[in-house]
C-alpha cells in the first residue's frame, strides 16, 4: 500500500516513514511540507491513504483534506503532535473527510510511542480495500444475542430514543444535525455513535457544546438516559444499551472493523429501548450502520439516511439505500428538522 506524509517536521516525517516502512508490502508514495504541496502532488499521484499533520506553512492539514476530498477523494488519517490545543482544528479536518485523527508518533529512547496506533489504522485502510470491508455485509453483531434484552415488552413508558451513526466527514454534519433538531432536544434523549480514536472522543464532546450550545455528555457506563442529554460514544469498544436503559462498552464484536459500531449500538438500542425513536445514519465509508438502521425500521422506528450529494463519502447511507433501510433519504440540512417533526408526532401519539 501507498501512503503519503504530510507534515513540515523532518523528525516526524522520518519518523512515520520509518513506521511505514517497516510494514510489509507498504511504501512512501511522496512527502509534502505543506497542505497546498499535498493538494497538488495529491491530484497527480493519488496514494491508497495520507497521514495529514494540521499545523503547517502555506495551507493547513484541515484545510487541504477539504481540498483533496473535493478533488480526488482518498482516506486520509489526521496526525497531530497536540490534541488539546488542534481541538478545533483535528473536527475541521474531520468534518472535511479525514478518517480518524492520531496523535504523532514519538521516539522515547529506543521506543517508537504510538506506532501501534498508525499501525493499526493503517491497516483498516487497507482491509477495506483488500477484503471489501466498505462494502461488505457486517459480521459477528449475532455474538450481542447474549446481551439481555427487553424483548416485545414495550409497556414502559419512556420518550422515543434519537440514535446517530456516523464516520467520515462526520463532526460538522453531526453539528448541523444537531443545530436542526435543537427545538426538540430537550424532550428526547439522544446518542451518537462517531467513528473516531477514544484520544479525541471526550474533545468531540466538547467541539458539539461549543458548536450547538446543547448539554452534550460523554456515554459512561452505568449511567441512566435522561431526556434532555446528548450522549456521545468515547471508547474504541462497542457502546450497547443494557436492558436496564444504562450504557455498557464492550470488545465485541472483535471481528468487527469500525469501532466503535454503529451497527452493535443500533442493534442493542432496537433490543432495549421500550419506546419508538428515530435511527439517523449519516456521511461515512463503508456500511456500518446499514443493517442496523435496517433492523429498526422493520421494528417501526423511524429511519433516515443523509443523501449523496450532502456526504462527504457516500458509503454508509448509500447502503443503507441500497438495503432500503431508510424511510427518508434527505440531505443534510433537511435532517435536523426532519428528526424534530418525527419525534413531534410521536410524542403527540403517545
Amino acid at each position: 500500500m501507498r501512503v503519503a506524509i504530510v507534515n513540515d517536521m523532518p523528525l516526524s516525517v522520518a519518523l512515520l516513514r520509518r513506521i511505514v516502512e517497516a510494514i510489509p508490502g507498504y511504501s512512501i508514495a511522496w512527502t509534502a511540507v505543506d497542505g497546498a504541496e499535498a493538494v497538488r502532488k495529491a491530484i497527480t499521484d493519488l496514494p491508497n491513504a495520507i497521514l495529514m499533520d494540521l499545523i503547517m506553512p502555506v495551507m493547513d492539514g484541515a484545510t487541504a483534506t477539504r481540498e483533496i476530498m473535493a478533488r480526488k477523494p482518498c482516506p486520509i488519517l489526521i496526525v497531530t503532535a497536540s490534541v488539546k490545543t488542534n481541538h478545533s482544528k483535528v473536527y475541521e479536518a474531520l468534518g472535511a473527510g479525514g478518517l480518524d485523527a492520531i496523535r504523532t508518533p514519538t521516539l522515547q529512547g529506543d521506543t517508537i510511542v504510538g506506532a501501534d496506533s498508525l499501525v493499526q489504522r493503517l491497516a483498516k485502510i487497507a482491509a477495506s480495500r483488500t477484503n471489501g470491508l466498505g462494502n461488505r455485509k457486517p459480521t459477528g453483531l449475532s455474538d450481542l444475542g447474549s446481551f439481555p434484552t427487553l424483548g416485545a415488552d414495550r409497556t414502559i413508558r419512556t420518550p422515543p430514543l434519537v440514535v446517530i451513526g456516523a464516520s467520515t466527514g462526520g463532526p460538522a454534519a453531526l453539528a448541523n444535525v444537531l443545530l436542526g433538531l435543537a427545538p426538540c432536544a430537550a424532550t428526547v434523549p439522544i446518542v451518537i455513535v462517531q467513528h473516531i480514536g477514544a484520544a479525541f472522543a471526550d474533545g468531540l464532546v466538547e467541539w458539539l457544546t461549543a458548536q450547538t450550545q446543547l448539554p452534550i455528555f460523554p456515554a459512561v457506563v452505568g449511567e441512566p438516559i435522561q431526556a434532555g442529554r446528548v450522549y456521545v460514544a468515547v471508547s474504541e469498544d462497542h457502546l450497547v444499551l443494557t436492558a436496564s436503559r444504562k450504557f455498557q462498552y464492550t470488545p465485541d464484536p472483535a471481528n468487527y472493523p469500525y469501532r466503535p459500531s454503529v451497527d452493535v449500538f443500533f442493534h442493542t438500542a432496537r433490543l432495549n429501548w421500550p419506546a419508538r425513536g428515530v435511527a439517523v445514519l449519516l456521511t461515512g465509508m463503508g456500511s456500518d450502520g446499514a443493517q442496523g438502521l435496517l433492523g429498526m425500521r422493520k421494528a417501526g422506528w423511524h429511519t433516515i439516511a443523509q443523501d449523496q450529494e450532502t456526504s462527504i463519502v457516500y458509503g454508509m447511507p448509500k447502503a443503507a439505500m441500497e438495503l432500503g433501510a431508510a424511510k427518508e433519504i434527505l440531505p443534510l440540512p433537511l435532517i435536523g428538522a426532519a428528526i424534530a417533526r418525527a419525534i413531534r408526532t410521536m410524542l403527540s401519539a403517545s
